[in-house]
């Protein structure tokens, strides 16, 4: 069965999460330097039988975009360019950065070890897929 893999994009870095053969359970694949992104996918997609791919859409607690609107957008747009045949769903991101941290913080790493901003981003990563996950059970 193929995988479901989900895209924490970002300006620096990209977090990245897929799922198991069985689209059960998420798991925390990588954190890719987003200007080496589309060269990582690539590459992932040769390897690996994706069957969509979601990508976070940031927005303030209002539901009014955020500042990295535009970027992510831009990047979206790119992906369709570089992927015409994936199918994209777009998925609020709100909170997961903070419920990434909170989960590093649950999981008893010190303090230095949660400065790690590419571990929070692939954690980001698989907190919405898990989300997706969950909800597409219900």
């Amino acid at each position: 069965m193929p995988r479901i893999l989900a895209i924490d994009y970002g300006k620096k870095r990209t977090g990245i999460a897929v799922t198991d053969e069985l689209q059960i359970i998420a798991s925390g694949h990588s954190t890719v330097a987003s200007e080496q992104i589309f060269d990582f996918l690539k590459d992932y997609f040769q390897k690996e039988n994706v069957v969509k791919v979601l990508i976070g859409e940031p927005k303030k607690m209002n539901g009014e975009p955020s500042e990295s609107f535009e970027i992510i957008e831009k990047f979206v747009a790119d992906f369709k360019i570089k992927f015409p045949t994936m199918p994209v769903i777009r998925v609020d991101e709100r909170f997961t950065s903070k419920m990434a941290f909170q989960t590093m913080i649950d999981s008893g790493l010190n303090k230095k070890q949660r400065q790690n901003k590419a571990l929070i981003d692939e954690i980001a990563a698989t907190i919405m897929l898990q989300d997706y996950l969950t909800r597409k059970m219900i």
